[in-house]
């Protein structure tokens, strides 16, 4: 399943997203989708990768910035 496939992909390959408008993630399924849910998707590979939320939110959105070759906030 997916955590078998996650095991294997380096987190520094990820970048997250919430598949907007469909598919909300539990515990909002059957409702409306948007980008705020992006940090339950964050949490789940946390939690499957057995490290911190706030290491994959490091991580991908460094990930990001470097696939789209822009800043945040400037930086």
């Amino acid at each position: 399943g997916l955590e078998e496939v996650l095991e294997n992909i380096p987190l520094g390959k990820l970048m997250l997203e919430t598949d907007s408008p469909y598919l909300a993630p539990v515990p909002y399924r059957g409702k409306r989708n948007e980008p705020s849910y992006i940090n339950l998707v964050c949490e789940r590979i946390a939690n499957m990768k057995k490290i911190s939320s706030d290491e994959v939110a490091r991580v991908t959105t460094e990930t990001s910035v470097n696939l789209f070759n822009t800043t945040i906030n400037g930086e």
